[in-house]
């Protein structure tokens, strides 16, 4: 799997109360290790910028809601959250499952089987017999 496809860019929709719990949820998530917080597009969000290799979109949303911390609950937002939840829950069980070994030779396995094919035109007929007279 490719490493970039493990990093991941989210953006955590609070709901409008309590108040001030955007400020809190930036100073608490600024100070986990390989987690990055910035600002959100809006005034009840934050971006955050982290590796499934230490977090889940779900485990943070989960986490925060047991600090005491409300996020949007739209029915889009619902579905949304499901979509990223279920994405990102397929790439992280992908990581522990090797590879098949195909896979990884699958270019030398090509070049393999094209150097054992004839390539061309062509004609295993004698060259006398091939014109017509």
């Amino acid at each position: 799997m490719n490493p970039f496809e493990l990093l991941k860019t989210r953006e955590l929709f609070f709901a409008e109360e309590p108040a001030r719990q955007v400020e809190q949820a930036y100073l608490l998530l600024s100070s986990m290790e390989n987690l990055k917080v910035g600002r959100g597009s809006h005034a009840n969000s934050l971006i955050i910028h982290y590796s499934l290799e230490h977090y889940t979109h779900e485990g943070l949303e989960n986490a925060l809601t047991k600090e005491g911390f409300h996020f949007k609950e739209s029915l889009l937002d619902k579905v949304h959250k499901h979509m990223v939840h279920y994405c990102e829950d397929v790439q992280y069980h992908n990581l522990s499952t090797p590879e098949h070994p195909t896979k990884k030779n699958e270019s030398e396995v090509f070049a393999q089987v094209y150097e054992h094919h004839q390539h061309g035109n062509h004609d295993d007929t004698p060259k006398d017999q091939r014109e017509y007279k």
